[in-house]
């Protein structure tokens, strides 16, 4: 193990290292969609070379900004990667699939080095080092030469001066430097540093052409640093801490808006008409201009889904490529953006569902045309963007989830009743079961089931839910829906005995009122009557052990819904308060977390409202059998 250069942060200053990490996650970025499609085009026996430029100036980039911040590591590594791909652009090293496996191996070792760097960790040792290209295309190794020309009248008239000299050094190889040097009595002489596969020591026409030539033991890095062009642009980098800082500045706005919302109520007992009017108009505006102010510092936190959607394709293409399989990975929407947070977070989930498509879902080339398929299994990621929600879909044409066998493993470990129908909602509340698996022991090859708990716990916990449908020998469909950003949100507002609670708009799929006479006692728990079937019924006060009499003073209550279908659940208050938009406070401190608690906003009020936690309680229903698969 290496560690870092200790003295890069000293000279440089750890305030340009951000904008170093920050493009070179652009060119990195850049480099996978570009590897991804000069690997198809490898495949199909044609390239395009405007990719090979492209990935070039990146790795050159790169190279040059590398060297500026002192990370020589990093530096030399793209050099490599850069004279390969000049190799290949100049005719002498063909492409093939090992290559362009070489080449995606680099960048995953580029990308290992950099977290390292901004972690200071130790970097990883490469396993398999980028070989020099001149071992790779057989030619003699690279060699460094020091070459000074002087120009005189008798060269001049043969056609030999500093141009033409200049054109043929760099048909042959590369000038890393040109320095022009004054001699005595006024001669004046050139200097060049060229790096090419030609000794050209053992060239006696460059003597007899007024060359004197040297081969450099070594040539300093400093040489071959590139420092990038400066010129303007329309892309501001900026720290995540500073916008997180802005947000919570936002934030305290919106709790601030809505404390001057209800003064201006109270006023309106002691104010004029008119004056209150004025006030009120006012306080609106300001409304809506800070709604704006919010959904404009937010959108600068988005990313585009593009950035996770592009890792993704890299790991169906190892896959399939050690399984045999023949995977199209078809990219939809990948321009949709969602916040940087919840980027990070997903990496795991999609990684998972996106491995088990691959690996569980779709059939072998010889399976899918014995069951009448093209040999190329389809696996299709797509992000769409409703409302203030955004929907991540992984979904493949493979054989589809065998739902009789899951069925049968539910039953004997006893989490499905005799003679209950799995349907798509309940089929994924099995397969999401923690330790549930259609195997007896776990492996790699095993069935969806395994991880699957920790994909459904993640998502929830980032107030999202996990929608699934399969189809034998179609295909199965994962849905992950999502806010767009957690750090504000629309809430509703509910009262349950004297205390008061915010609900994520997100995870309400619709409000009603009931009457108590409508409750009915089934097996220790409550249902109501709602939209041709039975609706489990959570009480959020007895949950949470508040000390109120149950029936309520008119015989009326308020019950929410969340969850879809047969995994409905409807969860109980006193009444809806009211709907505004609310600031959301994380707690952080574990001797403080409570179940069923996300954190806790001010309505404006400067009291302390706490925020449910929606997926939590739907778990502890679960728990209480209140939905389940054998529901």
């Amino acid at each position: 193990m290496t560690t870092p250069d200790s003295d890069a942060p000293d000279n440089f200053g750890e305030q340009f290292l951000d904008d170093y990490f920050a493009e070179c996650d652009e060119h990195i970025a850049a480099v996978r969609r570009h590897l991804l499609a000069l690997d198809q085009q490898v495949g199909e026996g044609r390239i395009d070379i405007a990719l090979l430029d492209e990935l070039f100036r990146s790795f050159h980039t790169i190279k040059g900004i590398s060297g500026m911040v002192g990370f020589r590591e990093e530096e030399q590594l793209a050099h490599r990667i850069e004279d390969t791909l000049r190799a290949v652009r100049q005719g002498d090293l063909s492409l093939t699939m090992e290559s362009i496996d070489g080449l995606i191996e680099s960048v995953a070792l580029l990308d290992r080095r950099l977290a390292a760097r901004r972690s200071k960790s130790p970097l990883p040792v490469d396993p398999n080092p980028v070989p020099e290209v001149a071992a790779v295309i057989g030619e003699a190794p690279l060699l460094t030469f020091s070459v000074e020309f002087t120009p005189t009248q008798a060269l001049a008239e043969r056609g030999i001066n500093i141009n033409s000299l200049r054109a043929r050094m760099q048909e042959i190889g590369e000038i890393l430097r040109s320095t022009p040097k004054v001699k005595g009595q006024g001669e004046i002489s050139f200097q060049f540093q060229v790096r090419t596969h030609v000794d050209l020591c053992a060239l006696p026409e460059w003597n007899a052409e007024g060359l004197q030539t040297v081969a450099d033991a070594h040539v300093p890095v400093e040489i071959h640093r590139q420092v990038p062009k400066v010129g303007t642009s329309n892309v501001v980098r900026v720290d995540l801490a500073r916008l997180d800082e802005l947000i919570r500045t936002v934030g305290e706005m919106v709790t601030s808006r809505a404390r001057m919302e209800d003064q201006v109520k109270q006023a309106r007992k002691i104010l004029p008409s008119a004056e209150w009017r004025a006030m009120f108009e006012s306080t609106q505006a300001m409304a809506r201009q800070l709604r704006d102010l919010r959904e404009g510092v937010m959108r600068v936190r988005m990313v585009q889904v593009g950035e996770i959607f592009d890792r993704m394709q890299f790991v169906v293409r190892d896959m399939a490529r050690e399984s045999g399989k023949r995977v199209i990975v078809e990219v939809v929407g990948q321009e949709t953006e969602i916040d940087k947070f919840l980027i990070e977070r997903l990496m795991d989930p999609l990684l998972h569902l996106v491995r088990n498509a691959v690996s569980h879902g779709l059939e072998r080339p010889d399976e899918r045309r014995a069951a009448g398929k093209p040999p190329e299994g389809r696996l299709t990621l797509r992000a769409t963007t409703t409302g203030e929600n955004v929907s991540i879909e992984i979904a493949d044409d493979g054989r589809g989830i065998d739902v009789d066998r899951v069925a049968e493993r539910a039953r004997a470990t006893g989490l499905l009743a005799a003679g209950v129908v799995l349907d798509d909602a309940r089929l994924l509340e099995l397969i999401c079961y923690p330790g549930f698996s259609t195997r007896a022991e776990a492996d790699r090859e095993s069935g969806r089931g395994v991880g699957m708990d920790v994909v459904k716990s993640t998502v929830e916990a980032l107030t999202g839910s996990l929608s699934f449908s399969t189809e034998r020998d179609k295909g199965s469909r994962f849905c992950i829906e999502l806010p767009l950003t957690l750090a504000m949100a629309d809430a509703l507002i509910v009262a349950v005995r004297g205390q008061t609670y915010a609900v994520p708009q997100s995870t309400v799929r619709e409000v009603f009122e009931v009457d108590d006479s409508s409750v009915r006692a089934l097996e220790h728990n409550e249902i109501i009557a709602h939209r041709g079937g039975a609706l489990p019924l959570f009480r959020l006060s007895e949950f949470f052990k508040l000390p109120a009499p149950r029936q309520s003073r008119d015989g009326r209550f308020h019950v929410f819904v969340t969850g879809t279908g047969p995994n409905a659940l409807g969860i109980a208050v006193d009444r809806i308060v009211g709907h505004q938009e609310i600031v959301v406070r994380m707690i952080g401190d574990s001797l403080v977390q409570v179940p069923g608690i996300a954190g806790a906003t001010d309505l404006g009020d400067e009291k302390v409202v706490l925020i449910l936690d929606v997926p939590a309680l739907r778990r502890s229903a679960l728990q209480e059998r209140l939905i389940s698969p054998g529901n």
